[in-house]
C-alpha cells in the first residue's frame, strides 16, 4: 500500500467518523469544501495547461539553462519568478519533479519552489489588509532569503 492510498484510507474513515457523529455538519463541510475546489480548479487547471504546454515546448537544454545553479543571477531569476507566481503545493511539488526529469538542477528547482510557496508578491495586499505591512514586508523579505 502506497502512502497516497494510506491517506485516503485515513481521509475515508475521517470522513465515516464524522458522518456518523453529526451528519448535518458534515454535510455542511463537504459543501464548503466542494464549493472552495470548484472556485481553485480554474486557477489550477490554467496552471497545469501552461506549465504543461511550456514542458512540452520547450527542449530540456532550454530549461536546465533557466533553471541552472551555475549563476547567482540565474538563481535570483528563478526566484522572482517564484515570487511573482501564485500556486498551491499540490500544484508546485509536482511541477518540481518534471522539471528535475526535465534536467532542471535541484538548487534552482529548490529555489523557486521555496519562493513559490513562502514569498507572496501577489497575495501582499490583502496580507497586508489583515496583518499589517510591516509584517508582511517582514515575513517576505524572510521567506525570500531562506532558500
Amino acid at each position: 500500500m502506497s502512502f497516497i492510498t494510506g491517506l485516503f484510507i485515513i481521509t475515508g474513515m475521517c470522513l465515516l467518523i464524522s458522518w456518523i457523529k453529526d451528519r448535518q455538519r458534515t454535510i455542511k463541510a463537504l459543501k464548503i469544501a466542494k464549493k472552495s475546489f470548484m472556485n481553485l480548479l480554474p486557477s489550477i487547471l490554467g496552471i497545469i495547461g501552461i506549465l504543461g504546454f511550456s514542458l512540452a515546448v520547450l527542449p530540456p537544454e532550454t530549461i536546465r539553462t533557466l533553471f541552472s545553479d551555475r549563476s547567482l543571477l540565474g538563481l535570483i531569476m528563478v526566484s522572482l519568478v517564484g515570487s511573482i507566481t501564485l500556486m498551491p503545493a499540490f500544484v508546485a511539488f509536482p511541477l518540481a519533479g518534471s522539471l528535475l526529469q526535465a534536467g532542471a538542477s535541484v538548487t534552482a528547482v529548490a529555489c523557486f519552489c521555496t519562493t513559490l510557496l513562502m514569498v507572496g508578491i501577489l497575495t501582499a495586499p490583502a496580507e497586508i489588509k489583515y496583518f499589517g505591512k510591516s509584517f508582511t514586508l517582514s515575513r517576505n523579505i524572510l521567506a525570500l532569503g531562506s532558500p
